[in-house]
């Protein structure tokens, strides 16, 4: 890793790259294109009017739109004037995002125009319509001064990006390093809300020197490089695609291609006419690449970095990235919003088996370990809760002490809620959310494990497992299966085959085939969903 925080904060990075990689290519959105210096003279441009809108140290500014150029600017626009940002999930309804809003107490909002056929401004208004406030430009959001359109056009009450940027002209370059000359790696960079597949979602506070740091280590483990070419369909909103994406790049010099929506025949056609050589992405985007029909008419070859992460990583899917489009290097990692976004990483080197059934082993500066009901640790290949302590454990939850107190012991360990499992060599495993597991006559179950083993069946492509009640054993497993395309396989067959490979208490007492399962935009499986319609 390059020295000890080469950076003091996000706007040190931003102005450090824009002269190291000054002609470097750096983010390539449709027909436009932008160098290095490009970009950090957009990023002046955004903050300076930020300041200009009286924007001040620790105020906070939410962004609500898909991956873009304007994306970038504006986020690190906003951090670059001292500003905490508050990415809000593009899957989010009105209602949601006023939600976060009202919560975080967010002074200026970006907000893109109309996105997959949904106007984010009209929808905001309808739920902000239902609130009692009177300041700014919706009721019921009374602390939020101006919302800014990512558009060419806005509302009457709101203002496009073009008009705010070009309110931002009288600030000067020296107004802009007076105002970053007052943060240090301790103020707040953002605050990350968790996506709430399991609860109301909480705002993690993550620091500027907790970002910089881990995102130098992600970068010096994945071995990103300058010039790389970096597909980012992981959503900015989400730490995967903001900081493994928006940051790394930066540390490194590499090209950013943002992508707004996951779609396999873009993603073909950009990593073809890109060349992209860099794809981190969940196995299930990874898997729809490999088994796209037209896949064969792409010219993949660049390809040779994919990082992944999930607690069900089939080893065949690591095998044929590696053999079928000849990625020299696949890694899996766990993390959450709440240890930064990081916190395992496989190491470049690990065999394939490592890389598939681990997420790999502590990043530097961190300790990672399992631990029982009581809290003291358990022996390695026993499962417990993943517990982690070091320097990428958030400053707590915004404004919720309640919720803070819960997931941090009293000497700083986060608990994560979720379940795994160590090995001798301090690779870890994650086997499910405390919340999933279930219990079968006295038997843990762990969703994830039976996913896994599902998984291996030649005519499942995807499969989501939760537990319901039964009267003899308490709780069984019931499967949600995708099917592969054109496979004759029955709920009989798969209940055979299971007993056959796994543990009976293990073993989906029904099978429910679906077309797909229903995932949030970070790719996870939201079983609340499957619950409900049970």
């Amino acid at each position: 890793m390059r020295g000890d925080m080469e950076w003091s904060s996000i706007p040190d990075l931003v102005r450090a790259a824009a002269r190291r990689y000054a002609d470097t290519e750096a983010v390539v959105d449709g027909r436009t294109r932008v160098s290095y210096a490009e970009l950090g003279a957009r990023v002046d441009r955004a903050a300076a009017a930020c300041v200009a809108r009286g924007i001040g140290l620790g105020d906070r500014v939410a962004l609500w739109a898909p991956n873009s150029l304007d994306w970038i600017v504006a986020a690190l626009g906003a951090v670059s004037a001292g500003a905490v940002l508050v990415p809000l999930n593009t899957r989010f309804k009105g209602a949601e995002a006023a939600d976060v809003l009202r919560r975080s107490g967010a002074r200026l909002l970006f907000v893109t125009g109309t996105f997959l056929g949904t106007s984010y401004v009209a929808s905001l208004r309808r739920a902000a319509a239902e609130g009692t406030g009177t300041a700014g430009p919706l009721p019921g959001l009374p602390a939020l001064e101006e919302v800014v359109v990512l558009a060419d056009d806005a509302p009457a009450d709101f203002r496009t990006w073009k008009d705010f940027l070009a309110g931002g002209e009288g600030v000067g370059r020296a107004a802009l390093h007076a105002r970053t000359a007052h943060l240090d790696g301790s103020s707040l960079s953002d605050i990350i809300f968790t996506s709430g597949t399991t609860g109301h979602p909480k705002g993690a506070m993550i620091t500027h020197a907790q970002t910089l740091r881990t995102y130098e280590i992600w970068a010096d483990l994945a071995g990103l490089r300058t010039r790389d070419r970096y597909l980012i369909v992981n959503p900015f909103f989400h730490t995967f695609g903001y900081k493994a994406g928006v940051i790394a790049c930066l540390t490194r010099g590499a090209t950013m291609i943002p992508q707004p929506v996951f779609n396999v025949d873009t993603a073909l056609a950009n990593i073809a006419a890109e060349r992209i050589t860099v794809l981190p992405g969940p196995p299930t985007l990874l898997q729809s690449l490999l088994d796209h029909p037209a896949r064969d008419t792409h010219d993949l070859s660049a390809l040779r970095l994919v990082v992944t992460g999930a607690a069900v990583v089939p080893l065949r899917l690591v095998e044929r990235l590696r053999g079928e489009l000849g990625v020299a290097t696949v890694l899996t990692a766990y993390g959450l919003s709440e240890a930064s976004g990081m916190v395992t990483m496989c190491r470049r080197g690990d065999e394939p088996a490592v890389i598939a059934s681990t997420s790999g082993r502590a990043i530097p500066g961190t300790r990672v370990r399992v631990a029982g009901p009581a809290g003291t640790p358990v022996p390695a290949g026993t499962p417990g809760e993943v517990l982690v302590d070091g320097f990428t454990v958030m400053r707590g939850y915004y404004q919720d002490p309640a919720a803070t107190a819960e997931a941090l012991t009293p000497d700083g360990w986060l608990r994560t809620g979720d379940v795994g499992v160590l090995d001798a060599a301090g690779n870890l495993r994650i086997t499910d959310r405390i919340k999933d597991m279930f219990i079968v006559g006295g038997f843990n179950a762990y969703p994830a494990e039976i996913e896994q083993l599902l998984g291996l069946h030649p005519d499942v492509a995807d499969a989501a497992v939760i537990g319901v009640p039964d009267a003899r054993l308490g709780e069984v497993g019931r499967a949600f299966v995708v099917r592969r395309a054109g496979a004759p396989l029955t709920a009989d067959d798969l209940i055979a085959w299971s007993r056959r490979e796994m543990a009976n208490y293990k073993v989906p007492r029904s099978v429910e085939f679906v077309t797909e399962l229903p995932r949030n935009a970070s790719g996870k499986v939201v079983k609340g969903e499957l619950r409900r319609g049970r």
